[in-house]
């Protein structure tokens, strides 16, 4: 059986947009992307984690910093055949203070990473949806600000020079879904089927044997 891990924050956990909770299986974009492969063939990880970074630790809660967590992950599921990877948009919050280009530098820590303890898994690298405008606001999510949304918006064009150099997939979320008018940050249903069929796409390319 093929092995797919999903490595990611909230918009791979499925959390649901205002509300909190989690989308059923058959509704977050990795349950739909593991019926899409043939659960008899294909069985797909989820590791998605609300409030996930690449590399910075949350002064608020534990164990959200990516590269200290993904060690541990990828031993507990050696033989990973694709492992996707969609992270960035925390990074962007006010209280990191960081530019597009550091946050890619934290992706490639993450691949240097995937690359030690993997026998050459297949990569998709996806850059996260855009904010919507209000995402900074009280009523939504005030850990960011006006210019986490020029970050956040940044991070494709960085993410795909990654991709490039590093011979790996990539995949430009923004383009495939957009943030729910609820809360201007998370997928909602449409949002997540609309992303389990463009992953789903990406990995048949791959041709795994």
């Amino acid at each position: 059986m093929k092995q797919v891990l999903c490595f990611g924050d909230s918009n791979t956990y499925g959390l649901i947009p205002k509300k909190g909770g989690r989308y059923d299986w058959n509704i977050r974009w990795t349950g739909i992307l593991n019926e899409k492969l043939d659960c008899e063939e294909f069985h797909v990880i989820e590791e998605g984690l609300c409030g996930r970074t690449t590399i910075f630790d949350d002064p608020l809660r534990d164990y959200r910093n990516g590269v200290k967590m993904l060690p541990a992950i990828l031993e507990t599921n050696p033989d990973i055949d694709v492992i996707v990877l969609m992270l960035g948009t925390n990074d962007c919050k006010t209280v990191y203070g960081a530019s597009a280009e550091l946050i890619g530098r934290g992706v490639e820590r993450l691949l240097t990473i995937i690359k030690q303890h993997e026998t050459d898994p297949e990569i998709l690298l996806i850059s996260p949806i855009h904010f919507g405008e209000k995402v900074w606001e009280k009523e939504y999510d005030p850990e960011f600000s006006v210019s986490s949304i020029d970050t956040n918006e940044a991070l494709a064009g960085v993410y795909e020079s990654v991709a490039e150099k590093e011979n790996i997939h990539f995949l430009n979320a923004a383009l495939i879904a957009e943030p729910s008018k609820e809360d201007h940050e998370h997928l909602d249903e449409k949002g997540h089927k609309a992303l389990a069929e463009a992953v789903y796409e990406k990995i048949l390319a791959m041709n795994i044997a």
